[in-house]
């Protein structure tokens, strides 16, 4: 089922340790970052000589079963959790990928999305390379695969230049890992130490956390950082761009509330959005209620500051739609409800502020408002902790295509009327940006539309655009 959510993104997971079983931390790792993908996981590991592979479609403990990390035997690990961006959710597109170069064998694994991955691809196929997918992924590990250099660090430092838009990546090869982030910032990775002297890259720190790593800090813009050992050296292959974009949508959605990032806790910033929101949309109301989960702490924001009292609305089932087993019709029909269930003695008879973190499609807000209504509610005012999406993501979010996005079509009243609520309120860009404390180093280009990387605006921006080979 398809709620009306920008979909994840992808994680991304790095381990060098002297002495731990790093396939086995790889598998808790990546369990940490499930959230950011569920379409397929993997994990290579590195013994200095050989990679050796494990990746499947499905959840990290469907595609990871006992005695699929037995041979995954090394010091050096990256793993990823997957959901298509660029390239369809197939059996080829599961990364990381594993490539044998003249410099020995290389595994990438990629969070984001290049803007200018049609032209690379492009001339990587007229030079004769065999693309296997139709991820851009891909054409980042077949590039670094050809890049000059001595080392993979100076190859790698050598070809991020001709890399637009959004990479977070790590890399394994010889007896070295190594992580890079694109100049911009846009997708996150930070670095932790293990008790063991190990080093973890991964894209949320509650994963280095998990890992039970001392410290961590943000893999800056531009930089490469090469794992060996208990070593960890750092160097800037890339001057920072002076405008940054870290995406907003971290903040509002897709991290895990216990993460860290650009200096913020995630769980404080969105209850400070809440809070901005109930200053600017305010209610007459006798209950706030969350959509959970993301939106847990700016009901508990909007609450504290309307004086409105916070309750619990929905109970969340956050399994449904991690199943391969179709509903029935009649279970279909009922849509939301297969997700949320409400608590009828919350709502009835009273007048209900709905806090959530995004109307993106406009798919199931109104499913969602028809649960609360058929559970006796007087009114239903909605109150949302960012702007309109009115403009598609371009740099590894699946927001959906202009024509999907219901902000793009109809302005707030129409979107109010087509949903049935009683009010609708949406954060403003400036009241955000005064949630987060900042006053710009985001891309807001879903609600603006001022992409800061040019893009082609009628390029379809499809995952399939390049699965020419129909599998």
């Amino acid at each position: 089922m398809e709620l009306d959510r920008p979909r994840e993104e992808c994680g991304v997971l790095a381990i060098a340790s002297p002495s731990d079983d790093v396939a086995r931390l790889a598998f808790f790792g990546l369990y940490a970052l499930q959230h950011r993908g569920q379409e397929a996981a993997g994990i290579a590991v590195s013994d200095g000589r050989a990679v050796r592979v494990h990746k499947g479609q499905g959840l990290v403990n469907q595609v990871f079963q006992p005695g699929t990390l037995d041979p995954l035997v090394g010091r050096l690990a990256i793993g990823h959790t997957r959901y298509s961006t660029t390239g369809s959710n197939s059996e080829r597109n599961v990364q990381p990928y594993v490539v044998e170069t003249i410099h020995g064998p290389l595994g990438v694994a990629h969070n984001g999305n290049l803007v200018n991955a049609d032209r690379l691809r492009t001339k990587l196929l007229e030079r004769g390379a065999g693309l296997q997918s139709s991820s851009d992924s891909e054409v980042l590990a077949l590039m670094l695969a050809g890049a000059d250099g001595e080392t993979w660090e100076d190859r790698l430092a050598s070809i991020m230049p001709q890399w637009e838009g959004a990479f977070s990546l790590v890399i394994i090869a010889g007896t070295k890992v190594i992580a890079a982030r694109d100049p911009w910032g846009f997708r996150p990775l930070s670095l932790g130490r293990l008790p063991s002297g190990g080093h973890v890259v991964a894209s949320e720190t509650g994963a280095l956390r998990t890992l039970g790593c001392e410290t961590s800090r943000e893999i800056e813009p531009g930089e490469i950082v090469v794992l060996q050992g208990s070593i960890a050296r750092a160097h800037h292959a890339m001057v920072p761009k002076s405008d940054q974009a870290r995406c907003t949508f971290e903040h509002i959605y897709f991290s895990r509330p216990d993460a860290a990032w650009d200096g913020l806790s995630v769980h404080q910033a969105r209850q400070n959005l809440g809070e901005e929101l109930a200053k600017e949309h305010p209610a007459e109301a006798d209950v706030v209620i969350p959509v959970p989960d993301s939106s847990t702490p700016a009901a508990i924001g909007y609450a504290n500051i309307s004086g409105i009292p916070y309750n619990e609305g929905f109970v969340k089932n956050r399994y449904i739609g991690r199943t391969f087993i179709e509903p029935t019709d009649e279970l279909r029909r009922q849509g939301v409800a297969l997700k949320f269930n409400t608590l009828p003695e919350n709502i009835e008879g009273r007048r209900v502020v709905v806090v959530d973190d995004s109307i993106v499609r406009g798919t199931t807000s109104g499913q969602l408002i028809r649960l609360i209504r058929d559970a006796g509610a007087l009114e239903v005012h909605v109150r949302i902790t960012c702007p309109p999406v009115a403009h598609p993501c371009f740099f590894g979010v699946d927001m959906g295509s202009y024509d999907e996005l219901i902000a793009h079509q109809l302005g707030v009243p129409e979107i109010r009327n087509h949903i049935g609520a009683d009010s609708l309120g949406f954060l403003s860009v400036p009241r955000m940006m005064k949630a987060l404390g900042r006053d710009d180093g985001y891309c807001n280009a879903c609600f603006t539309g001022d992409y800061p990387v040019p893009v082609q605006l009628s390029l379809a921006m499809t995952k399939q655009r390049f699965d020419g080979v129909v599998e």
